[in-house]
């Protein structure tokens, strides 16, 4: 935790905990049984839709929308799992507005999508209400290591499982779940609800998680190919880029660890957050940043972005919460210095210009004040796992998740077919999962 008694600026309690817990409820509450049957009822239940062309996991949503629609959520439940294990998170943090909804041909002719995310939670809420409808087939034989219980691990895990495969999962971190249990806001996976997942998820069996063991620490590549019939890498990207400003000044924090420091927290109103907060950054880590520390108290915060405002990765929807929240966005400016003195620190930007030489800072500069200034441009790979080829700083893969060498796999951020995406992940996963399946079967008979 940054120390507030070095840095003057942050304070815990700024607001009462009724507020902060008002302000970290729910901010999409689940639909009720009739409020189901009605979203449903808007559906076409289009031939070739083309929101299940959106799904990178291709759930088919036509038909569990008419399960819905048919009094039958179990049945819908068992439609969206099968494509998506962890279709209730999905449910809770995929741009439903950018991929499904947005395909939606109710948006294209009215603006107004068939609510097809909040459909989805409806059915997986009821599903992990019970045992999940997934049993494991006759034991292979074959043990498998699974390198991360992040999206991309944990869906390789059960659908491994499922085949009737061992499977060992190894993470870095004390508690599975990855971005899903640090990485998001916590308003949007209310009641640990990511926790619930994972357990209710290594309900199938066949699944060991051993947790505190990272890559490169207490689990070797080489070993795990000598232990294991194969290998899944799914350990994210667990470093973050420098933004040249120096940590030593106080101010400056990973908004990636102040997240994963929020959700862990069990009483919010103990968390420090500064009066006057900047944000840098345009994605969805800087957006939840910023919003969460305006629901801390933070009077003024910022959001400061490098380029203009519609090259931001958050989508407009996530944009359009921030300012709601009370958050301003500030564009065309990169951070050049952090200034501390007897009034408190600034932090100073120049503007910049997107030109066909590339981005640019120009001479003139402006100052926002600033008790605590979250990085957000970015993540990159923490270590280069032994012998695999990289691409772009990522692990190269081709095809379902195939690295440079043979018997391991990866998927995921850690990437290069990676999209910062929970369901991109699990389709990863999952398609990796086949393919591991299919060169372990193969082997076997042949």
């Amino acid at each position: 935790m940054t120390n507030s008694t070095l840095t003057p600026g942050l304070a815990a309690a700024r607001l009462s905990a009724e507020a902060i817990s008002a302000g970290f409820s729910d901010h999409t509450p689940p639909l009720d049984p009739h409020e189901a049957a009605v979203a449903a009822d808007r559906c076409y239940f289009c031939h070739d839709a083309p929101c299940v062309e959106a799904c990178p996991t291709g759930i088919d949503i036509p038909l569990f929308i008419r399960q819905i629609a048919t009094g039958t959520p179990e049945a819908a439940a068992e439609t969206i799992l099968s494509a998506n294990i962890l279709g209730g998170m999905c449910a809770r943090v995929c741009p439903t507005e950018t991929l499904c909804e947005g395909a939606c041909v109710r948006e294209t002719a009215e603006g107004k999508p068939v609510e097809i995310g909040r459909l989805q939670r409806h059915a997986t809420d009821v599903a992990m209400q019970a045992a999940q409808p997934f049993a494991r087939a006759a034991a292979s034989g074959r043990r498998v290591a699974v390198v991360g219980a992040g999206p991309a691990g944990l869906a390789c895990a059960h659908r491994l499982a499922m085949r009737g495969h061992d499977v060992t999962v190894f993470e870095a971190r004390p508690k599975p779940g990855g971005l899903n249990e640090f990485g998001i806001a916590a308003y949007k996976a209310t009641g640990g609800f990511a926790a619930r997942e994972v357990d209710w998820l290594l309900g199938i069996g066949g699944i060991a998680l051993e947790c505190g063991k990272a890559l490169g620490r207490e689990v070797t590549l080489a070993a795990l190919q000598s232990d294991f019939d194969a290998v899944f890498l799914g350990v994210g990207l667990g470093d973050v880029n420098d933004p040249g400003l120096g940590a030593e000044n106080g101010v400056l924090r990973d908004a990636v660890d102040f997240i994963a420091e929020l959700r862990q927290c069990g009483d919010l109103s103990t968390l420090p957050v500064g009066r006057d907060v900047v944000v840098i950054g345009g994605g969805m880590t800087a957006v939840d940043a910023a919003v969460q520390s305006r629901l801390l108290g933070a009077e003024n915060v910022t959001i400061v972005y490098r380029r203009d405002q519609a090259r931001m990765s958050a989508s407009h929807h996530e944009q359009d919460h921030a300012t709601g929240a009370g958050v301003r966005i500030r564009t065309n400016a990169a951070p050049v210095a952090i200034h501390r003195g007897a009034q408190g620190a600034e932090i100073e930007f120049a503007y910049t210009e997107d030109g066909p030489g590339g981005l640019k800072k120009l001479p003139e500069t402006f100052r926002l004040r600033a008790d605590q200034v979250l990085s957000a441009i970015g993540q990159k790979l923490a270590l280069t796992p032994e012998g695999l080829l990289l691409e772009g700083g990522k692990i190269a893969v081709t095809g379902p998740g195939r690295t440079s060498v043979a018997g391991i796999w990866a998927g995921g951020d850690c990437t290069g077919e990676g999209e910062d995406l929970t369901v991109t992940a699990v389709a990863q996963g999952r398609d990796a999962a086949e393919d591991i399946h299919a060169h372990l079967m193969g082997e076997h008979h042949g």
